[in-house]
């Protein structure tokens, strides 16, 4: 499954995330258990078990539920909850610790160290932009944020996904047209910290940074344009959230 906010689990886990931030963890409970019914993959049901698993009462129960999360993950064999192994299973010790198994709660431990920093996705990479660009073009850090125009990035950001990309495109600064890039990192990278674990479990959005340029190897032209009415949506979603960035 491609990471969607419009899909209906997801909404509902984002629905949930409201009722935690405003105090209601019950009512936030059932809208999680409620995404858990209404899921229909495994990629579906590894979301909504993560969320459910952090509002059992019981030790045990959380247990149960965190290593269901872990099961679907496996299955999934997908880049975009590899990152979330090493908090599945360092929490997954905690609970055997908590409980009294020592050697199942250093197994874990081990498991979640062995899957640190492990990102083994090979793309198709992409950048979106409003910059008028050519083929064999670097692009370098030290742009200006999406999200904070004030805010000058140490990193160079691109994805796995083309939509998401397209999106970093309607929200850059500027009224020419919108491009989405295909490019290649010039050197290492790693998982961007302000998406991966951050809300949903892994990096669904296939989101990375690098603080080496990337090369643009080509343009894509076939991914979907946000209306007028969604790109509002999402500049008052982003006014509504100024965090800070990990810069």
């Amino acid at each position: 499954m491609e990471f969607s906010p419009t899909n209906p689990v997801v909404k509902r886990c984002l629905q949930g995330m409201q009722l935690e931030n405003s105090d209601r963890p019950a009512e936030a409970k059932e809208v999680f258990v409620s995404a858990w019914h209404t899921a229909s993959n495994d990629s579906e049901r590894f979301i909504a078990a993560h969320y459910v698993a952090r509002h059992q009462e019981s030790v045990a129960a959380r247990l149960e539920w965190l290593e269901t999360a872990l099961r679907l993950a496996s299955a999934l064999d997908n880049e975009s909850v590899a990152s979330a192994f090493p908090p599945l299973h360092t929490a997954i010790a905690q609970g055997y610790e908590t409980l009294g198994f020592p050697e199942k709660a250093a197994e874990h431990r081990g498991l979640a160290e062995s899957h640190q920093d492990r990102i083994s996705d090979r793309g198709p990479f992409y950048h979106g932009t409003r910059a008028d660009l050519q083929v064999g073009d670097l692009l370098t850090p030290g742009g200006a944020s999406n999200y904070q125009p004030e805010l000058r990035m140490n990193h160079i950001y691109f994805t796995a996904l083309v939509n998401g990309a397209a999106l970093a495109a309607a929200l850059a600064n500027g009224n020419t047209r919108e491009r989405v890039y295909i490019v290649e990192p010039t050197g290492r990278f790693e998982n961007d910290p302000n998406v991966t674990n951050n809300k949903f479990p892994g990096n669904p959005t296939r989101s990375y940074r690098s603080l080496e340029p990337l090369r643009i190897v080509g343009e894509a032209t076939d991914w979907a344009k946000l209306t007028p009415q969604q790109l509002q949506e999402w500049r008052a979603k982003l006014s509504k959230s100024r965090g800070a960035i990990i810069n």
